[in-house]
């Protein structure tokens, strides 16, 4: 019987770190709890991460496997702290993560080169099939943003959903 790979380095010595699995939606939100606590929000040209405590309205955003967001438009007022609910209702994993088009497009590119990296940041959710994941986000920058999710195939495809805000 074969071993996986990773046991085999494991075994030899070159893998002294745990293994870790990329978009892992509870790996997810205990690194994100975990970040929280010790790091301050970063400002992004998108906004900053957003205080739970100080959320105006949630809005549900639908993913599904024929890469789609329903709705695929929000509006958001300059200044408001909005909770996305992101809902996948297919059958494989999705994400949704905002930002800029310029910025999602470079991150599609390098997930597509590197499939398996991880990443977690306060403006991303990963959503497993039948599941619910969250985004608590602060609007303070106007314009025209993006959300998307950037899972290889998905993005691509035309996952893609257009955040105006005023």
């Amino acid at each position: 019987m074969k071993k996986p790979l990773y046991l085999l380095l494991l075994s030899v010595g070159l893998l002294a770190l745990p293994v870790a699995y990329a978009h892992s939606p509870n790996a997810h939100q205990a690194h994100h709890a975990k970040a929280q606590s010790f790091s301050p929000a970063e400002q992004k040209d998108w906004g900053i991460a957003g205080d739970l405590k100080k959320v105006k309205r949630t809005v549900e955003i639908r993913m599904t496997d024929d890469m789609r967001f329903a709705p695929n438009q929000i509006q958001v007022k300059l200044g408001e702290t909005v909770r996305l609910v992101a809902v996948n209702a297919g059958k494989v994993l999705h994400e949704i993560v905002i930002g800029t088009p310029q910025e999602l497009k470079a991150h599609a590119a390098m997930m597509k080169k590197h499939p398996g990296m991880e990443h977690d940041e306060p403006y991303m959710a990963h959503v497993e099939p039948g599941h619910k994941g969250a985004i608590v986000w602060n609007f303070n920058r106007a314009g025209t943003f993006e959300f998307a999710c950037l899972i290889p195939g998905h993005f691509e495809a035309g996952m893609v959903g257009l955040i105006t805000v005023k």
